[in-house]
C-alpha cells in the first residue's frame, strides 16, 4: 500500500504537470501524443500458461520413494503487434509463448480473445499467433535499414503487466551481435526503457511506424531498465513473418561459408588490399557458395544488393535466406569486382573424400529435422572405397566429432579439419557406436 508521503508526492506531482502550459507564445509544444493516438492501439497484451511437471519429495527418505509426479501452472506475459487487421496476424516473441498450453490477447479497448500459434522461429526469437476478432488496429513496418544511430524511437508495450506503457529514446546502435541471446542477432540498441512484459512490444519511429520487435535487455540482478534494450529489426520480422504466414513454418536454408571481420592480418594473409569489410574463411564442401564458386579468402562485398560491411551483416541475410532463394552475391578477388548466383537448396549433398580422405565413396547430406539441422546422413556409399573399409554403412547419422555435436555438414567438416585422431559418432538405425578415422 502507498504511504501517506508517496500520496503526497504524487499530488504534488499531478498539481505540477497540470500547470505545465500546452503552448508558448502562441505555439503548441511537441508532442508524441496525436501519434501514439494512433498507434497503441495496435500493441496487445499477451498472456500464456503453461504446465509444468514437478515432483513432490517427503522430506522421509522412506516415504520419498513414493514421491509424485504433479503439474502446476506457471503464467507469463508480454506483449504483441497486430501486423494484419483482417487476418488476426500479431507477431511477438517466441520465447514467450514457447510450451505454452493456452495463448490470450488482450487488445487496448479490454476485448479479451484466445490465440492460435500459426507458427514460430526460435533462431530469431518470432511468432505469429492468430486472433478472430474484428476492428483491430495494425501497425505499418518501416525499412530498419534506414534507420541511423541518434533516431528517436519509442517502446510501446506492457511492462510488469501495466497496460499500454510509453517510453522514448534513441538508436544507440544497430547491428549488435555476439551477445548470446538468440541464434541470429543483428539487433537495433535503444536507451529507451524496455522491461520485463515488453517482450514482443513494438519499438516505433516518430511516425508511428514498427522499426523493430523488442526482446531483451541488459539488466541487473535485480532487474528493471538500466538503458541497454534491444529490438529485432523490423526487415528481418517482415521477412519471418512472411515465411511463417505462408508456410507455417521457416525452411531456411544455407549459404555454405564462414565469415570474419577483415582486418590488416587477414588482409595480408589472404594478400588482398581492402582492410575493411567481411571476407569468406571457410566454403562448406558441396554448399550452395562451394557450387557458385566462392572460395576463402574472397572480400564478400554484397548479397542482393545489401552491402556486406560486417558479420552481423551476413547473419542477417543468412536468417532471411531460405530454401530455394537465388542470390545475387558480388565479391572482390584479385581486385576485380565479380557477380555470382548462389542457389539455396535444402537437399545439397557431397563426397566424403572433399571432407576426410578416409570418407571417400560416402556421399553425405544434411539431415533436417523440425527444419533445422540434425546431423549428417550418410546417403550412399561405395563398397570400394575408404568410407567402407573404415565401417561406414549407408544409412548412418554423423552426429559428433570428439564429443563435439555437429549438426550440419559445415561443423562437420571444420572438426575433422582440426583433429589428427578424430572419432566419429553415429546412429545406425537406433544403436549408437564411435568410428575412428
Amino acid at each position: 500500500m502507498r504511504t501517506p508521503t508517496a500520496l503526497v508526492s504524487v499530488l504534488v506531482s499531478c498539481a505540477v504537470h497540470a500547470a505545465l502550459p500546452d503552448a508558448v507564445d502562441g505555439e503548441r509544444l511537441p508532442s508524441l501524443a496525436p501519434m501514439l493516438e494512433r498507434t497503441t492501439a495496435g500493441v496487445v497484451n499477451v498472456a500464456t500458461s503453461t504446465m509444468q511437471q514437478t515432483h513432490r519429495s517427503p522430506r522421509d527418505p522412506f516415504l520419498r520413494r513414493f514421491s509424485q509426479l504433479r503439474q502446476r501452472r506457471v503464467e507469463s506475459a508480454g506483449s504483441g503487434v497486430v501486423v494484419d487487421a483482417r487476418s488476426g496476424y500479431i507477431v511477438t516473441n517466441h520465447h514467450l509463448v514457447d510450451g505454452a498450453h493456452e495463448i490470450r490477447v488482450t487488445l487496448s479497448d479490454g476485448r479479451e480473445f484466445p490465440a492460435k500459434l500459426v507458427g514460430a522461429d526460435g533462431p530469431v526469437d518470432l511468432a505469429v499467433l492468430m486472433i478472430d476478432a474484428d476492428d483491430l488496429t495494425e501497425l505499418d513496418f518501416a525499412d530498419s535499414q534506414e534507420l541511423r544511430v541518434g533516431d528517436f524511437v519509442i517502446a510501446i508495450g506492457n511492462p510488469f503487466g501495466l497496460e499500454q506503457t510509453v517510453t522514448s529514446g534513441i538508436v544507440s546502435a544497430l547491428g549488435r551481435s555476439g551477445l548470446g541471446i538468440e541464434g541470429y542477432e543483428n539487433f537495433i540498441q535503444t536507451d529507451a526503457s524496455i522491461n520485463p512484459g515488453n517482450s514482443g512490444g513494438a519499438l516505433v519511429d516518430l511516425n508511428g511506424r514498427v522499426v523493430g520487435i523488442n526482446t531483451a535487455i541488459v539488466a541487473p540482478s535485480s532487474g528493471g531498465s538500466i538503458g541497454i534494450g534491444f529490438a529485432i529489426p523490423s526487415d528481418l520480422v517482415s521477412s519471418i513473418m512472411g515465411e511463417i504466414i505462408e508456410h507455417g513454418t521457416v525452411r531456411r536454408g544455407r549459404i555454405g561459408v564462414t565469415v570474419a571481420a577483415l582486418n590488416a592480418q587477414l588482409a595480408e594473409v589472404h594478400r588482398v588490399d581492402e582492410t575493411e569489410g567481411i571476407i569468406v574463411t571457410e566454403v562448406v564442401p558441396g554448399s550452395a557458395a562451394d557450387a557458385a564458386g566462392i572460395r576463402p579468402g574472397d572480400i564478400l562485398a554484397g548479397i542482393d544488393d545489401r552491402a556486406m560491411r560486417r558479420p552481423a551483416d551476413f547473419g542477417h541475410q543468412e536468417a532471411v535466406t531460405m530454401v530455394g532463394d537465388e542470390l545475387d552475391v558480388e565479391i572482390i578477388r584479385d581486385g576485380r569486382r565479380i557477380r555470382l548466383d548462389v542457389v539455396v537448396e535444402l537437399n545439397w549433398s557431397v563426397d566424403g573424400g572433399r571432407i576426410h580422405r578416409r570418407l571417400a565413396g560416402a556421399l553425405l547430406m544434411d539431415l533436417h529435422q523440425d527444419n533445422e539441422p540434425a546431423g549428417i546422413f550418410v546417403k550412399s556409399i561405395d563398397e570400394r572405397a575408404a568410407a567402407w573399409q573404415v565401417g561406414l554403412r549407408a544409412g548412418d547419422v554423423l552426429l559428433a566429432v570428439n564429443g563435439f555435436t555437429t549438426a550440419h555438414i559445415g561443423e562437420f567438416a571444420r572438426r575433422l579439419g582440426q583433429l589428427e585422431r578424430p572419432v566419429i559418432r553415429l546412429d545406425r538405425q537406433g544403436r549408437y557406436g564411435d568410428l575412428r578415422l
